[in-house]
C-alpha cells in the first residue's frame, strides 16, 4: 500500500480540519498518482473534500467509527481489520492512504511507499503526519528539484520502506 501527503517542515498536515495550503502542483501530483486507484480516508477527510463528495475516478473508502455514517459513492468501513480485508481484493500498488492523521497512523505499518510533498514553511497546525525522516524503516529514494508556488518552496519526495512488509512476512 501507499501513502500520499503534503507536510510542512514540522510534518504538519492540517489545522482545524483544513489542509495547511493549497498548492496546484501538489494537487496535480495527487490526481496523477490516485486517479483510477483506491483511496482510503477518514470521515473528517472525506467531509473536507470539495462539496463533501467522493473524488471522481477513484474507489473511495471511508473509515469511521460512526455506524450511522453513509454517503453516496463511497464504501464505508468501521475498523482497520475490516478495511484491510476489503483491500485484499486490490493490488497493493493501487491503494493510497490519503488521511487524516489517525488513518495515516493506523495504515503506516502496512505501507511500503509514501509520496510526500515537503513544504519549506512552518504553519500553525494541530494535525501531523509521522516524520519519516526520523523513522529508520524509511528512506528517501527520489526527490524532485525545488519547486515554487509564489514565494513558497517545496519538493516532492518518495519514501520507501527499507524492508518491504511483504518480505518480512515470508
Amino acid at each position: 500500500m501507499n501513502l500520499i501527503a503534503a507536510v510542512d517542515k514540522n510534518w504538519a498536515i492540517g489545522n482545524r480540519g483544513k489542509l495547511l495550503v493549497n498548492i496546484p502542483g501538489d494537487r496535480q501530483l495527487f490526481r496523477q498518482e490516485t486517479l483510477g486507484k483506491v483511496i482510503v480516508m477518514g470521515r473528517k477527510t472525506f467531509e473536507s473534500l470539495p462539496g463533501g463528495q467522493p473524488l471522481y475516478g477513484r474507489t473511495n473508502v471511508v473509515l469511521t467509527r460512526n455506524r450511522d455514517f453513509a454517503a453516496k459513492g463511497v464504501t464505508v468501513m468501521h475498523s482497520l481489520d475490516e478495511t484491510l480485508r476489503y483491500l485484499e481484493r486490490f493490488s497493493d500498488g493501487d491503494v493510497y492512504i490519503i488521511g487524516g492523521a489517525s488513518v495515516y497512523g493506523q495504515f503506516l505499518p502496512y505501507c511500503d511507499l509514501a509520496d510526500v510533498t515537503c513544504i519549506d514553511y512552518a504553519y500553525e497546525a494541530d494535525t501531523y503526519f509521522p516524520n519519516l525522516d526520523r523513522d529508520g524503516d524509511w528512506q528517501v529514494t527520489a526527490e524532485s528539484e525545488e519547486q515554487t508556488y509564489f514565494s513558497l518552496c517545496y519538493t516532492f519526495r518518495r519514501y520507501e520502506r527499507k524492508i518491504s512488509k511483504k518480505l518480512k512476512n515470508l
